[in-house]
């Protein structure tokens, strides 16, 4: 696989109001690789894993893989061979766990193939008031029969047999969702999970895991029924698209008006939420099997939005669309419910020229549209970096975004995949 990971110094340079048009291909889904690594723990035979994304999480979990002492061989750029060895470790090392908040999801697999694991809080994106807490975690793993201890800064968990058990979610939460469901393939007897995510990543999991050996119902609805079993088999996994990567390059299609725009290998029946906005905003497009194509829209309208879990419209596209309002005739008022700061980034729009009012910690109207201008930014996450690069297409001038380390953990190599749609974005070391 080539290398592109660039240090945290690298940025974009960005001259807007350049007109998109072609083609581009959706990657394998960010959310979908991050839980198949962790699952290689569940099983002492070789498991392949296709259509991966070249991304910096992607690439920090294979990282972990090899630290916990298994085998990753490159199959393809696209592609991995992981093969079981002995885990030579049950402590999480720290400086991989602090770079991805996906650490988590190695914690339930270590524990019930070792018995015991130790880790400090997963890092990542800093969304959320203070640290994203993983109490639903440490709750299902107790209710299995773990022992939580918490000292010198770390977490540890200790099993010498994890049994079934049901679970509620005071929340719904993807994460909890897959690292549980996983967690229970191995355990004694028959676990119920209640009030479950439904992401379409869960199903597609649940699906890989059935296929070698795991005895799962339900996934992709609210409850999720699991028999343990003793052992689980190989078999290869292979990434279904990035509804996240889709439905942004989406909504910067029709932010920035382009001339028409073809977004190939995805799945569109995953992103009804964001075509019923299209429809009620005016957005002309149009669905494929696989495919989507945006063709011009020259004025469209605002339209609220409230982030949901999934069938809703999600959080992680919220940004991008708080960008295309500002390109909208009216105002829309965008509710974040999801995580707390993930609408700070909008004073970051504000300095653009964007026409936002903070209503407090959650909402935010939008009023447009708004001529933006370039400037020097930072970005401040994955998804919020993406937004920051949209706005910078749009906008006149020349944009600098800085901290694109953020934007290399979800987005492959992208940068170059733009310039093809006519973008010009540079990427400096």
């Amino acid at each position: 696989m080539e290398t592109f990971i660039m240090g945290r110094m690298a940025k974009f340079i960005i001259n807007g109001g350049k007109p998109l048009k072609g083609e581009i291909e959706v990657a394998g889904a960010k959310n979908a690789a991050l839980k198949i690594f962790p699952a290689v723990f569940l099983t002492k035979e070789t498991i392949r894993i296709s259509n991966l994304p070249v991304i910096e999480d992607v690439l920090r979990s294979e990282e972990m893989v090899k630290v916990l002492g298994h085998e990753v061989s490159r199959v393809s750029d696209r592609a991995v061979e992981i093969n079981f060895k002995t885990p030579k470790c049950v402590d999480l090392p720290e400086g991989l766990v602090n770079k991805f908040r996906a650490s988590v999801m190695f914690i339930g697999p270590m524990l019930a193939r070792c018995g015991e694991v130790s880790f400090p809080h997963p890092g990542g994106c800093v969304l959320g008031a203070g640290t994203r807490p993983i109490d639903m975690f440490l709750h299902g793993f107790e209710k299995m029969g773990a022992k939580v201890e918490i000292k010198e800064n770390r977490y540890r968990l200790t099993a010498k047999k994890l049994k079934g058990a049901t679970i509620f979610f005071h929340d719904v939460t993807v994460t909890g969702t897959e690292s549980l469901m996983m967690t229970a393939c191995l355990t004694e007897g028959v676990t119920i999970l209640k009030n479950c995510a439904m992401e379409p990543e869960i199903p597609a999991l649940a699906d890989f895991l059935n296929s070698i050996g795991a005895k799962i119902e339900g996934a992709g609805t609210p409850t999720i029924k699991i028999k343990g079993v003793k052992k689980l088999g190989g078999g290869e996994y292979r990434l279904i698209p990035d509804r996240i990567e889709a439905g942004t390059f989406a909504i910067m299609a029709a932010a920035s008006k382009s001339s028409d725009v073809l977004i190939k290998n995805c799945e569109p029946a995953h992103l009804e939420a964001l075509w019923w906005r299209f429809d009620k905003i005016g957005v002309k497009y149009v669905l494929g099997k696989d495919s989507v194509r945006i063709l011009p829209t020259k004025n469209f309208v605002a339209c609220d939005v409230t982030t949901h879990e999934y069938p809703g419209f999600a959080t992680d596209l919220q940004s991008p669309y708080t960008v295309l309002m500002t390109q909208a005739r009216g105002s829309s008022l965008i509710h974040e419910t999801i995580y707390d700061r993930r609408l700070l980034f909008a004073d970051i729009l504000t300095q653009m020229g964007a026409n936002i009012i903070m209503g407090d910690p959650h909402r935010i109207v939008v009023n447009g549209p708004s001529k933006l201008y370039g400037r020097k930014l930072i970005s401040p996450d994955i998804r919020a970096g993406m937004a920051l690069i949209i706005a910078a297409l749009i906008a006149k001038g020349r944009t600098e975004i800085d901290n694109i380390y953020q934007i290399d953990r979800g987005y492959e190599k992208l940068d170059e995949r733009l310039r093809k749609l006519g973008a010009d974005i540079k990427r400096l070391a």
